[in-house]
Formats: C-alpha cells, sequence, structure tokens
C-alpha cells in the first residue's frame, strides 16, 4: 500500500520535469498523510494540456453518501481497478499523477514497525499513478479527490512490503493521462512494479509515524551505516 508519501521540490522543477503551468509555490512536505491535499497533475479534456491541481487525499466515489469513505479509499490495487464500483467510471477517464519525491514503508520486527524511506536512485520528482473523482455533498459542497494506485512490490520491496505505489515512467504520463484512452488493457500495462535497480531505500526514524511530525528529520537515514543503499547492488 501507500500511506505516507514526501514532496521536496521547487515549483519550478515541478513545472519543469512535469511540462505544466503554473505550479504553486509548495511547501516542502516530508510526512504526506491521508485526507491531506496533494500535488497532482491532470489533462485538459478540452484544451489536452496538463494542469496542477491539489487534491483530497481518499477518493470520494460521486455516489457517496458521505466523505468519510475517502479515508477509506486512499489506495486503489491495480489488478482489480477495472471492475471494482469506487473505482473503475474514475480509472477508464479521469486518470492523474500524484505528485511525489519519495514514500515510506513499513517493516515488523520484533514486534514493532520500522519505517524505510524509497526514492528514485537519481532523486528526481516521479508521478504516482493516480485516479479522481468529484463529489457534491447534500449542501452542494464540491470536493475534488483521489486515490493511489499500488501492485506487486519489487524486489527491494518485498523484504519489507508486498505492495508498492505504481510509479509511472515519463514516458507513460501522456498515455496515463489521455481520457481518450479507455481499453483496461492499454491502461494496465502501465500498472507494473518500478524497476528495483533504479531505487534506493533506508530505514529512518518513527517520528514519521506521526503525521504531525513534517521535517527533514522524518527522511534521515538511522545511522551512517543505514545511508541510502540499493540492496540489490
Amino acid at each position: 500500500m501507500c500511506g505516507r508519501f514526501t514532496l521536496n521540490q521547487s515549483a519550478e522543477a515541478l513545472a519543469q520535469f512535469f511540462h505544466v503551468e503554473p505550479v504553486l509555490n509548495l511547501a516542502a512536505d516530508f510526512n504526506i498523510a491521508p485526507t491531506q491535499m496533494v500535488a497532482t497533475v491532470l489533462q485538459n479534456p478540452e484544451s489536452e494540456k496538463r494542469e496542477f491541481q491539489q487534491l483530497h487525499w481518499g477518493l470520494i466515489p460521486s455516489w457517496a453518501k458521505d466523505a468519510g469513505m475517502g479515508a477509506k479509499l486512499i489506495n486503489a490495487r491495480a489488478e482489480t481497478v477495472a471492475e471494482k464500483p469506487s473505482f473503475r467510471s474514475a480509472f477508464k477517464h479521469r486518470r492523474c499523477l500524484v505528485l511525489a519525491d519519495g514514500f515510506y514503508e513499513w517493516q515488523r520486527q520484533q514486534g514493532k514497525k520500522q519505517p524505510f524511506y524509497f526514492r528514485l536512485e537519481d532523486g528526481q520528482p516521479f508521478g504516482f499513478a493516480g485516479l479522481w473523482e468529484k463529489w457534491c455533498s447534500p449542501a452542494n459542497g464540491e470536493i475534488i479527490s483521489c486515490t493511489i494506485l499500488t501492485t506487486a512490490a519489487n524486489e527491494l520491496l518485498q523484504p519489507i512490503h508486498d505492495r508498492m505505489p505504481v510509479i509511472l515512467e515519463p514516458k507513460d504520463y501522456d498515455l496515463w493521462l489521455d481520457s481518450q484512452v479507455q481499453t483496461p488493457q492499454t491502461l494496465q500495462q502501465l500498472l507494473r512494479p518500478y524497476p528495483a535497480p533504479a531505487m534506493i531505500s533506508y530505514p529512518v526514524s518513527t517520528l514519521v509515524n506521526n503525521s504531525r511530525h513534517n521535517s527533514p528529520e522524518c527522511i534521515i537515514p538511522l545511522s551512517e551505516e543505514n545511508a541510502p543503499t540499493n540492496q540489490l547492488n
């Protein structure tokens, strides 16, 4: 699954990397948690241009009775997303990139949960495969929300967790965002584990366990012995 991630990039860097303008000046976030607002990129179906938007993390289906349902739908499994009632319409028509530059997973160690931080080896930002939905409350309030797709863990994550968020290759962004592409088989081929050799991981402080802790300390390796490494090398 994906329950916490980071985004510590300038607006200029994000605009250049994701080919979108304008990007709001975002504060560096080292502990993004469910139900918070997250940075995303969508494609405008009329202009076919990419647009930056901040969305509520936790997808609220259009038919939901209340917004609380979103807290249970922060992730969608890639294997079943095309059939699940909560996600199938969004998978077909409303896809997005959720912007990040790292994420956390937890490993059980002697009865405790040890957090590990994962990022790309080159330190670049990336886009999680996401879906978005619009929900209107009985009081006419509108919430645009999103979820992050997950897939089987790659070799780097397998010792920590059996699932990982879907990180899309930049070359696949256009295809994923194009709402005219609706064939499940075409989309499913993008939802694969990211290549493990291109990633690194290391254990970090349990500060990240509390979402109120949001500082660079969250991504500092526990010790020099635990400095960023790719365990496959």
